[in-house]
């Protein structure tokens, strides 16, 4: 955490330094009280005692009269100056906290953001959810309340430095059980770390089958799985109650042990200084002023229990938060990435091979596909032989393992992500749609667009005329990934997405699938215009989709295996034939699983 707090070092610096002045305040008050007791009240003592005819010392009787309300003005200053330094030392530190909890979530939602598919592929999006919520704030908590340990035991090393002056003997006799507290909270870490880290493990868990399900509601609704749900549910509670149990059980033997062997020491001081007292060697202005510092003394071991576990679960959440953010992704920008300006559309695949998993099958296995600039061609082919991995390969989802993709020549490596995205569009076969109005969602890509822009890439989707019909139009918020809205509703919107960011490169991964054939015929006209001049890869299995091409190209075991027009390959491939008759009686499928 040291970068992340660094940069906050000014704020910090000016808070600690404001409580570390309120704690040596809070040091003089116990001292002037006592000298209030030494200089007023044993001398008004004594002069009593000696009308009384009693025996009284001389140097009783030596202080010179001081007036209780000069104390009380002091008394009255000081606690004004720790008003003023307690305000600006709980104002800065809780910003600062606050900033780093900042800090902290924006860095780590910039670094998945720029996290490969693969690493998504691999990780529950509950973890990540977790990892980013409940963890950073153990952090933040953490962050917020450890500086008044540390202000504490400031303290508490002045508050011996001032006892020392007064009786080394009784100052020692104060610390005597300091030892044992220290080997009781050390031992008392060595069991919270590896506990505070299985809770926060387990709170990612509980995590991750609650956004399964509100995701997933409509599968667990429809497969009457509510029951199977909520035990699910209850398992992964019963493990997180058991790692809470187990930190409890360690706090519930420890921090009583902490807390109290400070408090035998008080009672040894009150002992011993009771004796010294009586026989003389020390005043009761300086008794009472030991007693005041005893409880200083106490309180950083009050709230020691407290602050290791705070600290052990933020170890053990730094930990699960920088795991994230050290990760280093293996699809990144090279050194010198060029950006891709005002390109033509022509893309090559060059003898391309790719697996997603480095131990399992090649999706592609030499795979060859050139589009021309302004071309359009339909990409036709059984399910799970590799076509939307295609798609995903433009824009570099992922990289290959061996050959290139290029666009202009360029290796689509050598070029900027930004540039190369803006570039390529992708309308995927199950479009994602943001809990936001849908202008909001069509201009995505484009938050600058007009409302005239807005408005023609509908139109061109056809997607203008149902828009109108909502109760608030294009300002209408759709629900959740847009589950408000039809199949076909969607698609369109997401068409419409991608119509306005004007790629140079258009990608449509069975994007008309949701939509009946009769709205589909309605788009085509649209689309076919919008086509023009385009290079368009058209991933289909619908005659009428595939009739928007120029050419066809049949994909077998990760390969081309014919390239032509449909009629040809109709007459001529009898695997084109059996496809597309496949394709007519079997639901067209999502896309290859990673």
């Amino acid at each position: 955490m040291r970068p992340i707090l660094r940069a906050h070092a000014g704020i910090i610096a000016t808070g600690l330094t404001c409580a570390l002045g309120m704690q040596l305040l809070q040091l003089a008050i116990p001292r002037v009280i006592g000298q209030a007791l030494d200089k007023s009240l044993l001398r008004s003592y004594a002069q009593q005692r000696a009308r009384d005819g009693a025996r009284v010392p001389s140097s009783l009787l030596a202080h010179a009269p001081v007036p209780i309300s000069q104390f009380v003005t002091i008394l009255a200053v000081l606690a004004i100056a720790r008003l003023a330094l307690g305000y600006v030392y709980r104002l800065n530190l809780q910003k600062t906290s606050m900033a780093i909890e900042f800090d902290l979530r924006n860095t780590i939602y910039e670094k998945l953001t720029w996290l490969p598919f693969s690493y998504f592929d691999k990780v529950q999006s509950g973890q990540l959810i977790s990892r980013a919520n409940s963890d950073i704030r153990s952090v933040q908590m953490y962050l917020a309340f450890a500086p008044i340990l540390v202000v504490n035991f400031l303290g508490f090393a002045a508050a011996l430095v001032f006892m020392a002056t007064i009786s080394l003997p009784l100052a020692i006799v104060s610390v005597i059980t300091m030892p044992l507290v220290y080997f009781s909270g050390k031992r008392m870490r060595s069991f919270m770390f590896p506990a505070s880290w299985i809770v926060q493990s387990r709170l990612a868990d509980v995590a991750t089958i609650v956004e399964e399900n509100v995701t997933g509601t409509r599968v667990v609704k429809s497969f009457a799985g509510e029951a199977q749900q909520v035990g699910e549910l209850q398992r992964a509670a019963q493990r997180l109650r058991w790692a809470n149990n187990v930190m409890i059980d360690v706090r519930a033997r420890f921090g009583p042990v902490i807390q109290n062997l400070p408090r035998v020491g008080a009672a040894l001081v009150i002992l011993y200084g009771g004796w010294l007292g009586v026989h003389g060697h020390i005043t009761v202005g300086d008794l009472f002023t030991f007693t005041s510092y005893i409880a200083l003394l106490q309180a950083p071991f009050m709230i020691l229990g407290f602050m290791l576990m705070l600290a052990q679960r933020a170890e053990a959440s730094a930990g699960r938060i920088f795991e994230i953010l050290d990760f280093a992704p293996e699809l990144r920008e090279r050194p010198g990435a060029v950006d891709l300006v005002a390109p033509d559309g022509n893309v090559l695949f060059d003898e391309v091979t790719f697996a997603y998993n480095a131990d399992g099958p090649n999706v592609l296995d030499g795979f060859r596909m050139h589009l021309g600039a302004g071309e359009t061609v339909a990409l036709v082919g059984r399910t799970g032989c590799g076509k939307s991995t295609v798609a995903r390969l433009i824009p570099r989802f992922y990289d290959v393992a061996a050959g290139a993709v290029r666009i202009d020549s360029h290796d689509v490596r050598d070029l900027t992500l930004e540039s190369l995205r803006a570039a390529v569009g992708l309308v995927l076969d199950e479009p994602f749609l943001f809990s936001e109005s849908v202008a909001a969602n069509i201009a995505y890509g484009r938050p600058d667009a007009s409302t005239a822009e807005i408005e023609a890439a509908a139109k061109t989707a056809g997607a203008h005329e149902f828009i109108v019909q909502m109760v608030e139009g294009y300002d209408t918020v759709i629900g959740e990934r847009g589950y408000t809205l039809s199949g076909g509703q969607r698609q369109r919107i997401a068409i419409a997405r991608t119509l306005l960011l004007n790629p140079r490169v258009l990608i449509l991964d069975d994007a008309t699938s949701s939509i009946d054939v009769q709205v589909e015929l309605e788009i085509h006209d649209a689309l076919r215009a919008l086509m023009h001049g385009r290079t368009t890869l058209i991933i289909a299995h619908r005659l009428s989709t595939i009739s928007l091409a120029d050419r066809v190209l049949l994909m077998e075991n990760g390969r081309i295996t014919a390239d032509g027009a449909h009629n040809e390959l109709m007459r001529t491939v009898p695997a084109y034939a059996e496809v597309l008759a496949r394709a007519e009686h079997e639901p067209a499928a999502a896309g290859e699983p990673a």
